[in-house]
């Protein structure tokens, strides 16, 4: 009795984390989706970088 009523708490556990997931995911793209609409304006300050470096290095490492 004990594991199932375990069970249905963990299977409600899951669904709980999963709507909290498909809400995340929800926000991310309604908030690209104001993003892309707004103009393209590459003057302002973290619109594609958070640092004036270059993205990746040009030579590679020594060992």
């Amino acid at each position: 009795m004990i594991e199932i009523e375990y069970h249905r708490m963990r299977a409600a556990q899951l669904i709980r984390e999963a709507e909290q997931e498909r809400l995340a995911r929800s926000l991310t793209r309604a908030r690209r989706a104001a993003r892309r609409a707004e103009p393209a304006d590459h003057d302002r300050t973290g619109a594609e970088s958070h640092t004036d470096r270059p993205g990746r290095r040009r030579l590679p490492r020594t060992a």
